[in-house]
C-alpha cells in the first residue's frame, strides 16, 4: 500500500488543476489570479504551465522543475489539518503550500497577503 506522500507525488497537477479553478471561481476570484498565485510559488508563466498540464506531469515532476519562491517558507497554518511548516516531506510541502495559496485566494485574502510581499 502507498504511503501518503507517495499517492501525492504520483498525482499529476493536471487533474488537480480544474479544481483550483473552480474552488477560486466559485468565490469570485479569476483564473489569472490563480496562475498569479502559482507562478509567484513556482516560476511557472503561462506557457510553462500550460506545458506541466499538457505533459501530465506528476506533481512530482512539477515541483522538480519547479523555482520555488524564496519566501515559500513564510507560508503557514493548517491545510488538510497538516501544518504546513511542520511537513516533513519536502514533496508533500510543497503541494500543500500551493493548496494553502489556494485556499487563500479562495478565501478573499488580498494578493499582497497571499503572495506574502506584505
Amino acid at each position: 500500500m502507498k504511503t501518503h506522500d507517495e499517492r501525492i507525488a504520483e498525482m499529476t497537477f493536471a487533474s488537480v488543476y480544474p479544481h483550483y479553478i473552480a474552488k477560486v471561481e466559485k468565490k469570485s476570484r479569476t483564473k489569472e489570479e490563480l496562475h498569479q498565485v502559482i507562478e509567484w510559488l513556482t516560476g511557472f508563466d503561462e506557457r510553462q504551465l500550460q506545458t506541466q498540464i499538457d505533459a501530465k506531469a506528476t506533481f512530482g515532476t512539477f515541483f522538480q522543475q519547479a523555482t520555488i519562491n524564496p519566501n515559500a517558507h513564510l507560508i503557514t497554518g493548517l491545510i488538510c489539518g497538516y501544518r504546513v511548516e511542520e511537513i516533513e516531506n519536502q514533496l508533500t510541502q510543497k503541494v500543500r503550500y500551493l493548496d494553502k495559496l489556494v485556499d487563500e485566494l479562495a478565501k478573499g485574502k488580498k494578493m499582497e497577503k497571499i503572495l506574502r510581499t506584505a
